[in-house]
């Protein structure tokens, strides 16, 4: 089913003279990654459900310069980070929802220290405020006893602390949520931080995202959970190259809630 949602610019908000509740920040790979664009439909999707009134930034968004950051390169991040910022603090924005943990940790974390200073939340820990206060459902519906995994992403988990909302958004669809061995603060990287997305792996024995996915299959679960497009990406390359993806498929925790009740 094909609906179409209408997703309002910032600059139209601007134009009436309105103010949304909150900036939907899409990020890079939710805007022009084919895989990732899917998670970010399915959260608008969510958004509306729950009639949280929001905006995008559209062209004005541009990326936030973790990667040119990760990778050493001071400068172009700073340049990158600037030019957000002078956009962000041009419509006054106090709030901001993204998908992406890079987004989420380099706006919430870094920006600061350049002039920018906004609430930042990640989908999960907005999914969860959405539900805490009743304007979200969430209840089992096709994923209900379905064994699943959840890999935490680092830079939600180890660089923030967040554990704990999308496990609580999980249980919430009644799922038998099972823990790898290597999980929360203890969790392996999926071998993509770090601007390590944008190269070839370093020689070794393993590449990290096998080494990662193979812990996951060890389980046998019918879905490895993300909450992270670069998380999803290496994760579905993992299973791929294991030929699991009959058996085990990756998803987004807004997928999981968005597809529960579509049976």
């Amino acid at each position: 089913m094909n609906e179409t949602i209408q997703v309002p610019t910032m600059a139209e908000y601007m134009a009436e003279g309105k103010k949304p509740e909150v900036l939907f920040w899409v990020g890079c790979a939710g805007s022009f990654d084919d895989r990732a664009k899917k998670i970010t439909k399915a959260f608008v999707k969510l958004l509306h459900n729950a009639g949280v009134d929001f905006a995008v930034l559209g062209t004005e968004e541009s990326c936030t310069g973790d990667p040119a950051k990760r990778a050493g390169n001071e400068f172009l991040f700073q340049m990158q980070a600037m030019t957000n910022i002078e956009v962000l603090n041009g419509y006054e924005i106090e709030k901001i929802v993204t998908a992406c943990p890079h987004c989420f940790n380099t706006i919430k974390n870094e920006y600061p220290g350049l002039g920018g200073n906004y609430k930042v939340m990640h989908h999960t820990q907005f999914l969860k405020s959405l539900l805490e206060e009743g304007r979200l459902k969430v209840e089992g519906g096709k994923f209900k006893g379905k064994k699943i995994t959840f890999h935490d992403p680092c830079y939600l988990g180890r660089a923030n602390g967040e554990y704990e909302a999308p496990r609580d958004l999980l249980r919430k669809l009644e799922v038998e949520l099972v823990e790898m061995k290597r999980c929360k603060s203890r969790g392996l990287c999926c071998g993509a931080g770090g601007a390590q997305m944008f190269k070839e792996p370093e020689e070794g024995k393993k590449d990290v995202n096998i080494e990662r996915t193979e812990e996951a299959l060890g389980l046998n679960p019918s879905v490895i959970a993300a909450a992270c497009p670069f998380c999803n990406t290496m994760m579905t390359d993992g299973v791929k190259g294991k030929e699991k993806e009959d058996q085990t498929a990756v998803m987004d925790i807004a997928e999981l809630i968005a597809q529960a009740e579509d049976l």
